[in-house]
């Protein structure tokens, strides 16, 4: 076990990281919210952060991956490599999670990140309805940490100008993850501003 300061630090951590992305969401050129929304935005919602989220694990790699078509929001196909999986265990319940590199396109380096969407138990109630993503930096090892504090939405959330591949079934797990971001409060803001009698979908 860790000593309890560690913890501490990593909450502290997780808990900068989120502050810089609200920071990015509301003041950059490359945020996905809508510039109309963002007078109203306040910071994205999350679970508080925990640590028992956070697991050291090791890929389990596929000897030939396979190469996977992904669903997406407006129904281009993505085209993905299935390249391992992870097994986990929280609260006692064993599950498995898939992950998937891009297909590298002709003439191109392979990716090396991994892409793990995933749906649990709090999808379409306190999570985003569609899925919650993980990016894992590339392992020389096939060691990686999967946090689900770090589970993020699709930009999808916050924009329909956004494709957002959706996970595949073998990846809906029957537990609650209560880590990482909530569901995006983009009705309150409209509502907010219906309030305040702003145009929705105007330019400042």
């Amino acid at each position: 076990m860790a000593p309890a300061s560690s913890d501490a630090d990593y909450v502290k951590q997780i808990e900068v990281e989120r502050r810089e992305k609200d920071h990015f969401f509301k003041e950059h050129p490359q945020s996905p919210i809508p510039w109309a929304l963002r007078g109203a935005f306040g910071g994205l919602a999350y679970f508080p952060p925990n640590p028992k989220y956070s697991v050291r694990l090791k890929l389990h790699r596929y000897p030939k991956p396979e190469a996977v078509v992904l669903a997406t929001s407006k129904g281009v196909p993505r085209n993905m490599l299935k390249w391992g999986y992870f097994e986990f265990t929280i609260d006692g319940q064993i599950r498995r999670l898939q992950a998937y590199k891009a297909m590298p396109k002709p003439g191109e380096h392979e990716e090396e990140s991994l892409f793990v969407p995933f749906r649990d138990g709090t999808s379409g109630k306190e999570s985003y309805p569609a899925a919650r993503y993980l990016d894992l930096p590339p392992s020389k090892t096939d060691e990686h940490v999967l946090d689900f504090n770090l589970a993020y939405n699709p930009y999808c959330a916050y924009s329909e100008d956004y494709v957002c591949p959706f996970p595949p079934r073998e990846n809906w797990l029957d537990i609650r993850i209560e880590a990482g971001e909530k569901d995006f409060p983009l009705t309150n803001l409209k509502d907010e501003l219906m309030k305040k009698g702003e145009p929705v979908g105007h330019h400042h």
